[in-house]
């Protein structure tokens, strides 16, 4: 597996990956982080994911030696607009996902390894994610795990209801 930058050609890898993830999480009955139906339905998901491929993104894709993206990690300095401020420059995981049939093979661990390697690169000290942190909240458990320390909650009102998040941070 090697990573590399992507753009605009990768949207439609990325949101295959997307569907993958929430077809698996909905398959476990876990709907609560990002529904049921797959992004590439959603216009709106759609439109997200494709600005992406503009700054102030930076599109990091995992790629299996079949040439294959297995997963993707997106970086910008720019928090996402319900997260609460800090008070010095960071990189922000806007988005990760994985290819859910590989799970557990290292894919998330190594983006997260590379996005370490780009905040050092930027002379950043802080690199912050935000996940779902509702049900059984095993989403921020796999963060911890990566090497995140537990912050700031936020919520997020819906349609379908509250959105609980959780930020996580690693100091550098």
């Amino acid at each position: 597996m090697k990573i590399r930058n992507g753009g605009l050609a990768d949207i439609p890898d990325i949101l295959s990956l997307l569907d993958g993830a929430v077809s698996w999480l909905a398959g476990q009955g876990r709907t609560g982080q990002w529904g049921d139906q797959p992004f590439s339905t959603n216009q709106a998901r759609v439109d997200q994911v494709s600005s992406y491929a503009a700054e102030p993104f930076l599109i990091r894709l995992a790629v299996d030696d079949d040439g294959r993206t297995v997963g993707c990690c997106v970086l910008s300095e720019d928090r996402g607009r319900w997260i609460p401020a800090v008070d010095e420059r960071e990189l922000y995981v806007r988005n990760l996902v994985t290819d859910r049939s590989r799970k557990g093979s290292g894919i998330g661990a190594a983006l997260i390894a590379n996005a370490i390697e780009e905040t050092r690169r930027r002379g950043i000290g802080l690199l912050r994610v935000d996940c779902y942190g509702g049900a059984d909240r095993r989403l921020v458990a796999q963060y911890r795990a990566l090497g995140f320390t537990e912050t700031e909650t936020f919520e997020v009102e819906q349609p379908t209801g509250i959105w609980p998040g959780q930020v996580l941070a690693i100091r550098l």
